[in-house]
């Protein structure tokens, strides 16, 4: 098990404009924080984990493969992505995350 506290854990910015930390995993299960930049946009994509989010401050536009499923999120919101759902997401201002992988996103280590 890894544990970092979001001031000392190392930034990784992918892609431009989305900074994610790494704050604690273990191998079925981990928690990032995320950073948006205003404008900033995730990419269409899928995984194989479950992906539970909860927005602290911004709004940000997710995006799915069917462009009317898509949502807006906003500070106290939650939302959940199943494994293989591709989601996407664009920050609408300067956007903070708090999200959920379970289980754990190697690539995220």
């Amino acid at each position: 098990m890894k544990m970092n506290n979001v001031r000392t854990a190392k930034p990784v910015e992918n892609p431009p404009g989305v900074t994610r930390r790494t704050l604690a995993y273990h191998e079925e299960a981990m928690v990032c924080h995320f950073t948006l930049r205003e404008g900033a946009i995730i990419p269409l994509h899928d995984h194989r984990a479950t992906q539970i989010g909860y927005v602290l401050r911004g709004r940000a536009r997710f995006i799915k493969e069917d462009a009317s499923a898509g949502f807006e999120v906003g500070p106290g919101a939650s939302y959940v992505f199943a494994p293989q759902e591709k989601h996407g997401a664009e920050a609408l201002e300067e956007t903070e995350i708090i999200e959920t992988f379970a289980p754990c996103r190697q690539e995220y280590i």
